[in-house]
């Protein structure tokens, strides 16, 4: 897989490229602000590219931007942010073009290399990902805002694992339930929620991952 990682602290970058290199990815290319990035993206077209948000030359939403210009011009390319704290609107703003090939990690999870390496196979793959403190922060939200008064707290449970991209057998292994008892939660769910169920899997993470973004 050919990756392209872009971060202005030198360290966090040439780590995570040591990483991806020792699980087998092509780090084609490494980018110390967003206007470089675009340029390595453009000339190299990456499978996946690793995006910190916040970068020079602006320090503020550069990488981001750079990142929706990346989806725009090559929708292909997954995309998975970087960021060191929460930041939702940052996330929301990307899942505004799709939430397939998207993921958000913290930065913190970068040293985590099963974690890294599942998130950059994911999105590379149309998936998406999301931290788990994110999605945390994002039900949490939703709660306070009344959508999800109607689902149980297993449902939640259930609910919080499909948005970090788990599918129902990893589901099923993390609360120690059955397969079928994830199917059941999952179908009340979509139930409660009025969620649209289509025949592909990886559907139901992303009708998700569409109502958090917009609850």
């Amino acid at each position: 897989m050919r990756v392209v990682i872009a971060d202005d602290a030198v360290l966090l970058r040439e780590g995570a490229a040591r990483l991806l290199t020792e699980a087998g990815h092509d780090v084609v290319a490494q980018a110390g602000d967003a206007d470089d990035l675009l340029r390595k993206v453009r000339a190299h077209r990456p499978d996946v590219a690793i995006v910190d948000v916040r970068m020079p030359p602006g320090n503020v939403d550069d990488g981001l931007q750079a990142a929706l210009a990346i989806r725009d011009e090559q929708p292909s390319v997954g995309i998975l942010l970087l960021s060191q704290y929460i930041e939702e609107r940052y996330l929301g703003q990307l899942l505004a073009t799709g939430a397939e090939g998207i993921g958000y990690l913290l930065k913190e999870r970068v040293a985590d290399i099963d974690r890294l390496t599942d998130a950059v196979e994911r999105v590379a793959s149309g998936g998406s990902v999301l931290d788990p403190e994110v999605v945390s922060a994002m039900l949490g939200r939703s709660r306070e805002q009344g959508p999800l008064d109607a689902l149980t707290p297993r449902e939640r449970d259930v609910l919080a694992l499909m948005a970090e991209g788990r599918t129902n057998r990893a589901i099923a292994g993390e609360l120690f339930v059955s397969d079928r008892a994830v199917e059941r939660h999952v179908t009340s769910i979509f139930d409660k929620l009025a969620l649209p169920v289509t025949h592909q899997d990886h559907r139901r993470v992303l009708a998700v991952l569409a109502y958090l973004r917009d609850a």
